[in-house]
């Protein structure tokens, strides 16, 4: 059976047991449903978007009492005295997710800016705040709390039992798992996977990665205040205690426990640390006696113990312990018409496509690139070559976006793009790969090339959680299917990408540029790690590109595969252009051989 098989077997052996099920095991259930619905969001946001998040308690607290005091407000009441009392949850609802939607927008703002462990405490901060805030409104009640919350109402039905709003408490996780697992396998979950890896390959291939960033911290955000909706109308009681950084915490443990990469590790993670948590209160004072609290040590030397052992989560190695029952899923793009991308018109043959004018790069005292003037046209290859140390790999940079020049001007198709970010140039039609080889080393080869053709898709976050982008998605993976083709990596397609060698991973990079549809593509060292025969066939796409009409910008050590390939060569040295010209013409310029041999007589040195 596949993996869907497998999950619908389970949710039907839940239902059946459901009305057989004791009260304790129920009550038990109801809470592994709520804490792994906030450890959903926190998988894509930790484990997948590489965002640490520890307050995430304080934006269940925010749906919670959002909710509560739409219920038991006095304020609120007078306000929505016209509406049937059964509205008024839903309408907590509402106010929970604007609220919550509004102040993880603005700790957004502040927070994600930072990086490293500035991050981490950062939420922290505002995890705590929150939570002395909830306990110091006398309108939320203080540390007493709201009493009296209204129960969820659904078609007239009062959901007043533990065992109906459990229903739909795991009804609404499975949607969530399921909406997410759709955002996840598509062109946008290509984008939030790409943020952890590495921001400045995303932004290369045209992400926005700071949008990208906000948009996952806030659906993390919302996801916690449904389960703060959930947990006020279950309880009908809601105070600060199941909202401070203790529990924060905890949600974070149950996302890396279960395998912060995988929606099903924050099911597993909220189950075992619940059962958990519960049979050391239950066992551990009759052993050591109730005098101190030993449950929280125990616990901690058991949770470090197991981030030891499985530092990935449990659910990796169940799920390759269970590999041999469980087939591969059918590919989805059997079953889906493709919808037609939109193609780049190519500039004509000898049109200047990147110009750089006088570029400097300076490093307080060092000047890493002197004016250093370069031009690209379409229908050629220009090589950019130089000692180590020369400059290029910064010059590189600067012409791509990824960094600003001190001086000068880079311009691309004729738009000055100083200053302007690595997303815009992939807008309008760079490519490029890297000296060091950027892949996301654990998906497919398949998956890392579709990344490439990012800005060739239109649909969004909901269209993917809906599966309404399939048709489009469907187009996307057959573009990157026919790079990779043309590149010779068929065999490897389904392959994960860091299982590749060096050589064929930068031939990966190369194919995911392509999947863009360049203008211009921009090679850094992409021989290094190709054995002959591989350079040889590098040699022929790269030619057959430039028939085609693609400027190709080329920087190479070897010299070999860069004289039988250039149409022009731009030579570095110290950051200044010493030579430009055919391969011939530099080959035998003076400076060229004094800068790689040290030379200063040619004449004398051949004699």
């Amino acid at each position: 059976m596949s993996s869907r098989h497998w999950t619908w077997l389970a949710i039907a052996l839940l239902a059946v047991a459901w009305p057989l099920l004791s009260p304790f095991s129920i009550t038990l259930l109801n809470y592994i449903g709520l804490y792994a619905l906030v450890a959903v969001g926190l998988v894509l946001l930790t484990g997948v978007g590489g965002i640490t998040s520890f307050g995430q308690a304080a934006f269940v607290g925010l749906g919670a009492y959002a909710t509560a005091w739409v219920c038991t407000s006095p304020l609120a009441a007078q306000a929505l005295s016209g509406l049937p009392a059964g509205l008024l949850p839903w309408l907590g609802l509402l106010l929970g997710l604007l609220v919550t939607g509004l102040i993880a927008w603005i700790l957004g703002a502040v927070t994600l800016p930072l990086s490293g462990h500035f991050l981490a405490l950062g939420t922290l901060a505002w995890g705590l705040s929150l939570y002395y805030l909830f306990g110091n409104i006398e309108g939320l009640g203080g540390f007493t709390g709201i009493a009296g919350v209204r129960p969820l109402s659904i078609a007239g039905l009062e959901l007043a039992s533990p065992r109906l709003m459990g229903i739909v408490i795991w009804a609404v996780l499975l949607l969530a798992i399921w909406a997410m697992h759709n955002l996840l396998d598509s062109r946008e979950g290509r984008a939030i996977r790409a943020l952890k890896s590495g921001r400045v390959m995303a932004e290369s291939m045209g992400v926005d990665t700071s949008r990208q960033r906000m948009k996952l911290f806030l659906l993390a955000a919302l996801l916690a205040a449904i389960s703060g909706w959930l947990y006020t109308h279950l309880q009908r009681f809601v105070n600060p205690t199941p909202f401070n950084l203790e529990i924060g915490i905890e949600y974070l443990f149950m996302a890396v426990v279960g395998g912060s990469g995988h929606l099903w590790g924050a099911v597993l993670g909220a189950t075992l640390i619940t059962l958990l948590k519960e049979q050391l209160q239950d066992w551990l004072p009759k052993l050591l006696g109730t005098s101190g609290n030993f449950e929280a040590i125990v616990f901690g030397l058991l949770m470090i113990l197991l981030l030891q052992r499985a530092a990935d989560g449990l659910w990796p190695l169940i799920a390759a312990r269970a590999g041999r029952w469980i087939k591969p899923a059918p590919a989805r793009t059997a079953r889906t018409t493709q919808a037609a991308l939109g193609r780049r018109k190519l500039p004509p043959p000898g049109q200047v496509v990147l110009r750089a004018e006088q570029v400097t790069k300076r490093f307080a005292g060092l000047v890493a690139n002197d004016a250093v003037d370069l031009e690209v046209k379409a229908g050629e290859v220009h090589a950019l070559i130089g000692p180590n140390g020369a400059g290029k790999s910064t010059f590189f940079n600067m012409i791509s976006g990824v960094d600003d020049p001190s001086a000068g001007q880079v311009a691309l198709l004729g738009q000055p793009m100083t200053g302007k970010p690595a997303r815009a140039f992939a807008a309008l039609g760079m490519g490029r790969t890297f000296q060091h080889v950027r892949l996301l080393g654990q998906r497919t080869v398949l998956e890392n090339v579709a990344l490439g053709a990012h800005l060739r898709g239109r649909r969004g976050w909901l269209s993917a959680m809906l599966q309404t982008d399939r048709h489009e998605e469907a187009a996307l993976l057959a573009e990157a299917r026919k790079q990779i083709e043309r590149c010779g990596l068929q065999s490897y397609i389904d392959t994960p990408a860091a299982s590749l060698p060096l050589g064929q991973q930068r031939i990966v990079e190369i194919a995911r540029a392509l999947a863009g549809q360049p203008s211009i593509l921009l090679l850094d060292e992409p021989a290094a790690g190709l054995r002959h025969l591989e350079k040889q066939a590098l040699v022929q796409l790269l030619v057959q590109l430039r028939a085609e009409g693609l400027a190709v910008l080329v920087v190479e050590h070897d010299m070999e595969f860069v004289m039988n390939l250039a149409d022009r060569v731009t030579v570095l040295e110290f950051g200044r252009v010493i030579a430009l010209g055919t391969p011939d013409e530099v080959q035998a310029n003076p400076r060229v051989m004094q800068a790689y041999l040290g030379v200063e007589d040619i004449e004398g040195d051949a004699a």
